[in-house]
């Protein structure tokens, strides 16, 4: 590993940390970024080892939320152990699935969700309060299976489908919303990581020191979110997204300059 690509993968690890923090969807940014530095390895190792960094940026980023939002503990355990499981059957999925069929998948999944960010709507003021108790955890328990699933099998974005999902589906509102898919989003990620432990597909040479610089940005951009809001970072967001899309689409098709 050349200290060079290295100190690259950590500098987008604090990018991805810090705006999934304010905004949602770091992995829109680490997961195509670390699969072009990390041509060499299967993209189940990459994204194994880019869910160690995902885990400790979204566990500092917690920590900030829940100094300000009150949780239903029964509801957020019950959603995070069916995330967990549904995490952890998502990339089982991925290591059985050929890195020829998944590289162009992945492109299209990536290219698809920015275009859905760049055209959604603000909808951090929306909330819903005329949901049942009852259809809050059906729908919770949806959310928590198909997006568990995801985030087990790709993972890009999962953060922005949790907190859409608890926006309109189950009636909560955005801060509520970041922090219960912050949490929950702990779960997918330990349980995707639990399979990939199994199956010794982590890099920890690359996967430690960008947890750390994964940690940083996430401490940093919810400090920064809780302050100033998190509408004036989408911009910078779509555009290093684009870059970092781009700069994949290129590796996919072998597209040298």
């Amino acid at each position: 590993m050349e200290l060079e690509v290295l100190a690259c993968l950590c500098l987008v690890a604090f990018c991805a940390g810090f705006v999934d923090a304010i905004a949602g969807g770091g992995g829109l940014i680490q997961t195509p970024l670390g699969l072009v530095f990390l041509p060499n390895y299967s993209i189940s190792s990459v994204i194994g080892t880019l869910k160690i960094p995902a885990f400790s940026g979204t566990a500092l980023a917690v920590g900030q939320y829940l100094k300000k939002a009150k949780i239903n503990w029964k509801y957020f355990l019950v959603l995070a152990l069916i995330s967990f499981t549904s995490a952890f059957l998502g990339s089982f999925v991925l290591t059985v699935v050929n890195n020829d069929f998944m590289k162009p998948l992945l492109l299209i999944i990536l290219l698809v969700l920015w275009i859905f960010t760049y055209i959604r709507k603000d909808f951090s003021s929306k909330k819903t309060d005329q949901i049942t108790e009852r259809n809050r955890w059906v729908y919770g328990i949806v959310i928590a299976i198909l997006v568990g699933f995801y985030d087990g099998f790709i993972g890009p974005a999962t953060g922005t489908f949790f907190i859409m999902g608890f926006i309109f589906l189950v009636g909560l509102d955005f801060y509520h919303a970041s922090a219960y898919a912050k949490m929950i989003n702990l779960a997918t990620n330990l349980g995707s990581i639990c399979l990939f432990l199994i199956k010794g597909q982590i890099i920890w040479k690359i996967a430690l020191p960008m947890a750390v610089c994964n940690g940083l940005g996430g401490y940093c951009g919810a400090k920064l979110a809780i302050l100033k809001g998190q509408q004036w970072v989408r911009y910078i967001f779509l555009f290093i997204m684009f870059i970092a899309i781009l700069r994949f689409g290129c590796e996919v098709f072998d597209i040298r300059f």
